[in-house]
């Protein structure tokens, strides 16, 4: 009997522990491992557009973004649809920004959201130039159809582009 139960306690034992092992997360070796985990789950898809307010013919925004910093064409920045704000970080004069994974144009990169707009109906992001370089290196689109965006956790993030890995 003693055998028995102690059969029966090794056994529970190993199942505990794979149990334990198979709950643990699992490790990213890459940083688009990272932000494919951290990405909240909601996503938007639309047109995304560019917008500088510094640069002739743009009549959108001014100098200071809707989070309170001045605007930098080369920031990897951008702004969501005003009626978006709150799942992009509530984005707010004096709140810290939030980040988001875009995809499209079978690219992928980290922005920080720190703006509000698009003034464009139909447009669901609005890329500072940096970020519109990366997408439309020659900016000769204007628009770029079907980009995805999907809010990240947290405000750890590295804007720029995110490896394949």
């Amino acid at each position: 009997m003693l055998r028995f139960n102690a059969a029966i306690c090794g056994a529970a034992i190993v199942v505990l522990c794979s149990s334990v092992a198979m709950a643990r997360p699992e490790v990213c070796a890459s940083h688009s491992c990272a932000v494919d985990k951290a990405a909240l789950g909601i996503s938007i898809v639309g047109t995304a557009s560019m917008y500088n307010p510094y640069r002739p013919g743009y009549r959108e925004g001014g100098a200071e973004t809707a989070s309170g910093e001045r605007y930098d064409s080369s920031a990897w920045a951008a702004a969501i649809q005003i009626n978006l704000r709150e799942d992009f970080g509530g984005v707010r004069q004096g709140r810290n920004a939030g980040y988001a994974l875009v995809e499209g144009m079978n690219k992928k990169a980290i922005v920080k959201i720190n703006d509000v707009g698009p003034l464009e109906p139909g447009r669901i992001i609005d890329f500072d130039e940096r970020t519109m370089r990366y997408f439309d290196p020659t900016l000769r689109l204007g628009l770029i159809p079907n980009v995805k965006v999907t809010p990240l956790h947290g405000n750890h993030w590295t804007p720029g582009p995110v490896a394949e890995g």
